[in-house]
């Protein structure tokens, strides 16, 4: 006979099977002792650029009791969104798959939402918070906890069956369910494709990024002008990189997302080298309406592009 929490657990699981999530795997709420020296010398050495957020909330980032109160359980979840879809022109600047369609920020949160009120309404009186790469989670960390995968060279959680291709959230809960147990073994042996791979070779060594050197930092969150030392290494990428996940051999399981949101805008894939030169403050309102790509605006996109025309 299963126990309330197990019982608890099952019924999470199934509802964000109903949702569109992935995988769901749930750890304790608790202190990641193991991740503290590691966040603490990262920030030490300056590889988080020019994003000081990172630098705030250093003890919530490793203690999610500190966010939510009696918070008891991590619910770790992962969306795929990868898609075979790639724009038509191979000589046009590109754009990470994750941002083609709808901001996944949004996308998801609606459906942690509906994850929590199911909780509330079949479990009884559940207090939480859902986190959407918007607050200081560390989100591999706790999906690693929770059984979902391990920690990829390139940083980034592989999961067996999935690949990387795939967004990662929380709900950060008060309730006490079935722990899944944490995910041990790294299925990278001594592939060192995406270390290879990485333009800008920000992949300073297994599971560490600098990230002020990483493509997707200089395109999206560095707001100042690209350092001339990138001229020529941007592999034509104006918004995010894929490069180290495409090389990945665990991507060879990833298979098309379903969801409908997720899906670029008719022109996004059609649009030539030449019409992203030209590119007019009109038509990026238009194709990136409610997109991921508006956290560049339209004066971060054309700089970029500019960039690339250096090369």
């Amino acid at each position: 006979m299963l126990t309330a929490a197990e019982r608890y657990s099952k019924l999470i699981k199934e509802e964000a099977k109903r949702l569109g999530f992935v995988f769901c795997g749930i750890a304790k709420a608790e202190f990641l002792e193991e991740e503290a020296p590691r966040l603490e010398k990262w920030l030490k050495e300056q590889m988080h650029g020019e994003m000081h957020y990172m630098e705030n909330h250093f003890d919530k980032r490793l203690d999610p009791r500190l966010l939510v109160d009696d918070a008891k359980s991590i619910i770790s979840l992962g969306f795929n969104y990868y898609t075979a879809d790639l724009q038509k022109d191979k000589d046009s600047p590109k754009i990470s798959r994750y941002a083609y369609g709808m901001d996944y920020h949004t996308v998801i949160k609606e459906k942690l939402k509906s994850l929590l009120h199911v909780m509330q309404d079949e479990i009884g009186e559940v207090g939480g918070r859902a986190f959407v790469d918007s607050a200081p989670v560390l989100d591999r960390a706790w999906a690693k906890r929770s059984g979902l995968g391990w920690i990829g060279k390139n940083s980034n959680l592989i999961n067996r069956q999935q690949g990387s291709f795939f967004f990662l959230c929380e709900l950060i809960v008060d309730v006490a369910l079935a722990y899944d147990v944490a995910a041990t073994k790294d299925y990278c042996g001594t592939c060192t494709r995406c270390i290879d791979a990485c333009p800008t070779e920000a992949i300073v060594a297994p599971q560490i990024v600098n990230g002020s050197k990483c493509i997707s930092y200089l395109t999206i969150e560095l707001k100042n002008e690209i350092p001339d030392d990138f001229v020529g290494k941007m592999d034509n990428w104006m918004f995010g990189c894929d490069v180290c996940q495409d090389v990945c051999p665990w991507n060879r399981f990833a298979e098309p997302h379903q969801e409908e949101a997720f899906k670029p805008h008719p022109d996004l894939l059609e649009m030539t080298k030449q019409d992203w030169e030209e590119i007019t403050e009109e038509t990026f309102q238009r194709v990136f309406k409610k997109s991921a790509v508006k956290r560049a605006k339209f004066s971060g996109l054309t700089r970029n592009i500019k960039f690339l025309g250096n090369r």
